[in-house]
């Protein structure tokens, strides 16, 4: 004779369970980064060189004069950034949803890379024009998108890192943490301005400029992702804005003046 195991009761969610999971996938990735960024930021304001005459390096070599060595470590260090997106599709799934729920699929290709091409453009434009800017005004580091040797794996993984920070953060931010705030019961304005919030907060390291900066980006990234319904979009966005950033500075720096 075989006994019945008791029926499990669905997962609900509730404001203070929501809290929770929020803290426990913020602290293993975006929100532990943006800590170490404040201390960066501290250090580099404490450091006799003004903040221009400091560099913020994006995608740098890990292990110089060894290049397989440090193709490898590159590689393994973008799959362990990516890895709480895993995170995020395991605790949705346990919930009853999936990476459905916040627009990330396949189901309109398409439209997402129409209106994520249109928005890199926008974004990225006015992006180059605000960094030179503070950059010039003297509240930004020097910022080096690709600072890796001439390689044959160079620009492959600066697309592969543009692609991380595109499907890690808009996963995560606009996607992911929206959605909980939504039903935790959170306003969608006070929603949309603290996920913008985080978001600068881990791009500290660059100064002052890049906290703004992303502020303003996480604030339209996140009305968007409101209005659409959809992650997908802002993933493309973002990792065209990155990947123009990261090949352009391998391409342009040293051969145009107006590039620090």
């Amino acid at each position: 004779m075989t006994t019945q195991s008791p029926a499990v009761p669905p997962l609900t969610l509730g404001p203070r369970l929501i809290r929770a999971e929020i803290l426990v996938v913020f602290s293993v990735s975006l929100g532990a980064s943006a800590l170490v960024a404040l201390v960066r930021l501290i250090g580099a304001l404490t450091a006799p060189r003004e903040l221009k005459g400091q560099q913020a390096v994006l995608v740098g070599s890990l292990a110089p004069g060894r290049p397989w060595l440090d193709l490898t470590l590159q590689l393994v260090g973008i799959a362990i950034n990516v890895a709480p997106v895993g995170l995020v599709a395991y605790l949705l799934v346990r919930s009853g949803e999936s990476m459905r729920s916040i627009g990330v699929d396949l189901r309109e290709p398409r439209r997402d890379l129409v209106r994520g091409a249109l928005l890199a453009a926008a974004i990225g434009g006015t992006g180059l024009a605000f960094y030179l800017a503070v950059y010039a005004a003297g509240i930004n580091l020097n910022v080096v998108a690709g600072g890796l040797p001439e390689v044959w794996w160079r620009i492959p993984v600066l697309l592969l890192a543009a692609a991380q920070n595109g499907v890690l953060e808009e996963v995560l931010v606009s996607g992911y943490l929206l959605r909980r705030l939504e039903q935790a019961g959170w306003a969608p304005w006070r929603s949309v301005v603290v996920a913008a919030l985080l978001r600068g907060s881990y791009h500290l390291y660059q100064g002052f400029g890049g906290f703004v900066g992303n502020v303003v980006m996480g604030l339209v990234f996140g009305r968007l992702y409101q209005r659409w319904g959809r992650a997908m979009p802002l993933v493309i966005a973002h990792t065209l804005i990155d990947a123009v950033a990261f090949a352009g500075y391998a391409a342009l720096h040293g051969r145009v003046s107006w590039l620090p």
